[in-house]
């Protein structure tokens, strides 16, 4: 069944965090002149490694695949280490909104990698009939 499928569950899970992340991004766009902010980010490469636990098989029976284990939420880290201008924010605008780009980009290629596993089980269900 096309619900318990895992990886659809990780496209959908991915789906969410870059939402969460594009919510992030936007907020420290937002807080842009706001003296003392301190931007804050969702970590990609992190969640990547997550989800690539989460998907690995464990086999526990040479005729079974084990489920995965549908982890933590992602969350939001606050930098609070670097401060480059004088009112002590540490927002890069030229940084954000590359971050908004690359995540816009990701979240399209999430999207077509979902909409191709639905029309895989639209094939499938139709029997290869249109």
């Amino acid at each position: 069944m096309f619900w318990k499928d895992p990886v659809l569950g990780e496209l959908t899970r991915s789906l969410d965090t870059s939402a969460l992340r594009q919510k992030v991004i936007a907020n420290n766009i937002a807080n842009l002149n706001t003296p003392g902010y301190k931007r804050s980010y969702v970590p990609f490469d992190e969640e990547l490694h997550q989800a690539r636990i989460r998907l690995s098989l464990t086999r526990t029976h040479p005729r079974h695949l084990a489920g995965t284990d549908p982890g933590g939420d992602p969350r939001v880290v606050t930098e609070r280490g670097t401060t480059r201008r004088t009112d002590e924010s540490n927002v890069d605008l030229d940084q954000e909104m590359l971050d908004l780009v690359t995540n816009q980009l990701r979240y399209n290629t999430l999207i077509q990698q979902v909409n191709g596993k639905f029309a895989n089980w639209r094939y499938i269900i139709t029997e290869g009939r249109s």
